[in-house]
């Protein structure tokens, strides 16, 4: 049975991604910073009878990532690692003028070190599984928008070392996918006055485009979600 490692798995994305794993008979260790919804969403996966591991905790605590990997060994392996967990660095977001410094180094910390560190431990068990790292960026990595700055800086940076270690693990399949818009609840903290309710829910474009991605036979690369599918992008 394949196992997958997904942080930020309590809610949006992560928990939507968690569940089609599950469905389709993945074995999960899952991350997240609320230890009740996290629970939660274990609890109902459980139900589909395939092994699920919760544990709460903060990816930049490298004793945290060691657990994540620990229980993913115990599982069988790492088939696939999805480094999904993200914070804003400004809620809602303002201009860079306005940005403040320690939420821009949070961003960082959490969007861009913590997933390479997560990856690190987890790369001798993901070289014998010959498994993939499944990266989530975002169109603000490669396009300029306004009050988008510091969280835009984190993903363009997380897209680099993606690339980079593409080049540098050939025997593995890296993607850093920039999902699309989507409802949730990051999007609503960022923006708040817009009204989202247009906007397609995780679950129902996103995630049929990443199991796509991950049951297919994709090559590295930068992805973006167009309708219900993965396309490679075009520098």
């Amino acid at each position: 049975m394949a196992v997958a490692v997904v942080t930020g798995a309590s809610r949006g994305l992560g928990r939507a991604l968690a569940r089609a794993l599950a469905a389709a008979g993945w074995s999960l260790v899952l991350d997240a910073r609320g230890a009740e919804a996290l629970g939660a969403v274990a609890a109902e996966l459980a139900g589909l009878g395939v092994p699920v591991v919760a544990l709460p905790g903060d990816v930049t605590d490298a004793s945290h990532r060691a657990q994540l990997v620990a229980a993913a060994g115990e599982l069988g392996g790492v088939d696939l690692l999805v480094n999904n967990a993200s914070v804003l660095g400004m809620e809602p977001l303002g201009v860079l003028a306005e940005h403040p410094v320690d939420g821009f180094r949070q961003a960082l910390e959490v969007n861009v070190v913590a997933p390479l560190a997560l990856t690190q431990a987890a790369l001798p068990l993901l070289r014998e599984a010959g498994g993939a790292v499944l990266n989530i960026s975002s169109d603000a990595a490669v396009e300029a928008y306004q009050t988008w700055g510091g969280y835009g800086a984190s993903k363009a940076a997380l897209d680099h070392w993606s690339a980079v270690l593409a080049e540098e693990e050939p025997g593995l399949r890296v993607w850093w996918v920039d999902p699309g818009d989507m409802r949730t609840a990051m999007y609503a903290a960022a923006v708040p006055a817009d009204d989202d309710s247009g906007r397609p829910l995780p679950e129902d474009a996103a995630v049929p485009a990443l199991l796509a991605l991950i049951g297919g036979a994709a090559k590295s690369g930068r992805y973006t979600v167009v309708g219900q599918a993965p396309k490679e992008w075009e520098r």
